[in-house]
């Protein structure tokens, strides 16, 4: 068997996860673990860039996080988990690719603008937003990652990555970065509680670390289908935000009774949510017990997070003494 390829990929630590971080990203991440060789990370650096008038949190949220990518079933024997202001190595490749980034290249990234106009609460203007697509670079190219798992909407970081690694290449004559692809990855649309995007800023999520009790209650207030006033109505299940979580966690068998049901009034919005909430809570405890387990070890936390430091600061360290011979400064 060869060697297996790597690939790198991260989180901001913004609060605990929530039912769409799961299915957005870390299912993904479950079944990447036993086909590369993984490195998963906080991105505690790149929260600054929005939140750094306010960063007490983040300390906090990391920790949570860890404990949040162990109750899914991150294993660390599979795959490496570290915080990334603690690999030092990731600010002095971020700087040195930041003499050789084109000012052009920042400004054109699509997000820019668009992050600007949703936090226009937020002094965005500032060097460390308009310079985090090198510092993701920088994340990414530190540990020679051949492949970066993203959504379609992050397909232009990526590119641009792949450019600024190919323009060090160039310069220096020596291929000390591979060029990383993009993994595209498919996510299921998962909805709130009021059938808008699940996010934390519309505090309309299912947590994974509430328990289930708070997740029960939860879906018991959750929105149906809004033309279906009565129990005698009949619904469509395509707009109803209990349907999605249907498709998630219930059989498909099971699946198609309930659209049959919902749509000839069958069955009534109260017994199709409590079905719901039953299939999610059933899916949701063996995470959750795991999640007990270290809350009530943070020995084992803290053990994950030094393990994957070190492991990801050996690597870092590899790649920072290539990118100095390359540019003659060792």
């Amino acid at each position: 068997m060869g060697e297996k390829k790597r690939i790198l990929s991260g989180m901001r630590p913004t609060g605990h996860l929530h039912l769409g971080n799961l299915h957005g990203a870390l299912v993904n991440w479950l079944q990447l673990q036993e086909e590369y060789e993984c490195f998963f990370f906080i991105a505690d650096w790149h929260a600054l860039t929005t939140d750094y008038a306010s960063p007490t949190s983040i300390k906090e949220n990391t920790y949570q996080m860890v404990i949040d990518w162990l109750s899914v079933g991150l294993d660390p024997e599979k795959c490496t988990m570290f915080i990334q202001s603690e690999i030092k190595e990731h600010a002095e490749l971020y700087l040195l690719l930041g003499m050789i980034t084109p000012l052009a290249w920042l400004e054109r990234n699509p997000t820019y603008k668009e992050i600007q106009n949703e936090l226009q609460q937020k002094d965005l203007a500032t060097y460390g937003f308009l310079g985090y697509p090198v510092l993701q670079a920088a994340d990414i190219v530190i540990y020679r990652a051949h492949g970066v798992p993203v959504g379609k909407d992050q397909l232009p970081h990526v590119e641009l990555t792949r450019e600024i690694a190919r323009r060090f290449n160039f310069l220096y004559k020596q291929s000390v970065f591979p060029i990383p692809e993009p993994l595209l990855t498919e996510t299921p649309l998962l909805p709130g509680l009021d059938n808008r995007k699940m996010s934390k800023s519309y505090d309309n999520c299912i947590y994974i670390s509430e328990s289930n009790e708070e997740t029960l209650l939860k879906v018991s207030g959750m929105f149906t289908d809004p033309q279906r006033a009565r129990r005698s109505d009949p619904g469509n299940p395509e707009i109803c935000p209990v349907f999605a979580y249907h498709n998630l966690y219930n059989n498909p068998e099971r699946i198609e009774k309930i659209r049959e049901g919902c749509k000839t009034a069958q069955i009534g919005c109260v017994e199709c949510k409590k079905e719901m909430g039953d299939k999610l809570v059933a899916a949701m405890t063996p995470m959750r017990e795991r999640r007990h387990y270290y809350e009530s070890h943070p020995e084992k936390v803290r053990e994950v997070i030094e393990d994957g430091i070190s492991k990801a600061t050996k690597e870092a360290r590899i790649t920072i003494e290539k990118v100095r011979q390359a540019l003659t400064l060792s």
